[in-house]
């Protein structure tokens, strides 16, 4: 058998549970839990022909229609598959084997994946154990001259906390030598953004994603922003044609339909009040978030609540393997906060009975 490379061997595998999830109610994944735009799919069925199935995809529109709606220059940034070609393209760019790179954790987990994919040396740093904050303070103290990259998730996945743009601000300039990639996949829903400040800062990387607000996580698209300079590199490392022609198409309804999305995030900040509130009344100890979802602490019931939901139907994260006994559930709609509780209610005090035994 050929021999794979020692970084890969040594990886540890990403499974996500995402079998199965058609047709329940879908808290888990962080997506929208109504649908995309009507919109998207009505102009899909104008445009998409047969013909255009057998050419390779064109993205030129797209980028205008991108370029408008993020009032960002055309060549100041790329059209990825999703945010996790946006990552692996940074990394892809500027991080050599055994180069040092700075994560957070806990995080999303494709920043370790392409990291150790491309054989750096990943360093982690813990959020604060007791409120979950960003450790900005201590995050500065361990960058190093030889840091190549810092991969940060704002706000972060699960923990929902974020930082403003002042600690943005404080890490760029601590680390001048590194690309600092600033992951915005929740912005709808915080509303705050380092896309004002790469004309200023050339190790600043931002990234957005289609995944979420938008409701189109199937189709895999996203944009990575940084100065043209950076870019014109960047696009060396991707692959031509990585955003099919579906997902090009989509994006460009997408972004005209602003009303849907506004009334979408409008919802999922309601939801998340109602899942403060509920938490709050029943005892349940959360953790704000500036994102579409909440952590709560289940203790030793995480595993069970979570089988138990899904036995009727109803879809949440277990957290447990990075913060132990936690859950995150997404905020949807309001009415859909309502039926988690209801859910909840009826599994709590029976999986509390089960665990005791």
């Amino acid at each position: 058998m050929p021999k794979p490379r020692s970084a890969v061997v040594k990886m540890a595998p990403y499974s996500p549970p995402s079998a199965g999830r058609e047709g329940k109610l879908r808290l888990d994944f962080n997506e929208n839990t109504v649908g995309c735009s009507p919109q998207v799919l009505a102009f899909l069925k104008r445009k998409l022909t047969e013909e255009q199935l057998t050419i390779y995809p064109e993205y030129e529109a797209t980028r205008q229609a991108l370029s408008g709606y993020f009032q960002v220059p055309e060549d100041q940034f790329l059209i990825t598959n999703g945010t996790d070609e946006a990552i692996q393209v940074l990394i892809n760019t500027y991080v050599d084997n055994h180069d040092d790179v700075l994560i957070l954790h806990p995080s999303y987990a494709m920043y370790r994946f392409y990291s150790e994919v491309a054989g750096a040396d990943v360093r982690e740093l813990s959020y604060r154990k007791e409120d979950l904050a960003f450790p900005v303070r201590g995050l500065i103290s361990r960058i190093r001259p030889k840091t190549r990259a810092i991969l940060i998730s704002n706000p972060n996945n699960p923990t929902g906390t974020a930082i403003g743009i002042g600690d943005i601000v404080h890490i760029l300039e601590a680390a001048p030598n590194a690309a600092v990639l600033i992951d915005e996949a929740y912005y709808e829903f915080y509303g705050v953004t380092a896309l004002r400040l790469i004309d200023k800062y050339p190790n600043l990387y931002v990234s957005r994603t289609f995944s979420k607000a938008f409701g189109m996580a199937a189709l895999r698209v996203g944009c990575l922003f940084s100065q043209a300079g950076n870019v014109k590199i960047m696009r060396k490392a991707q692959s031509p044609y990585s955003v099919n022609m579906l997902a090009a198409l989509a994006v460009r309804a997408a972004v005209e339909d602003r009303t849907y999305v506004d009334a979408y995030v409008r919802d999922a900040l309601a939801a998340r009040e109602l899942l403060y509130q509920g938490f709050t009344k029943r005892d349940i100890r959360y953790y704000s978030s500036h994102a579409n979802f909440v952590l709560f602490e289940a203790g030793k019931r995480a595993i069970p609540v979570r089988d138990a939901l899904r036995a009727r139907g109803i879809l949440v994260r277990d957290r447990s393997y990075e913060l132990p006994g936690t859950v995150r559930v997404t905020a949807g709609t309001p009415a859909q906060a309502a039926q988690f509780f209801k859910a909840l209610d009826e599994v709590w005090s029976v999986v509390r009975t089960e665990v005791k035994k």
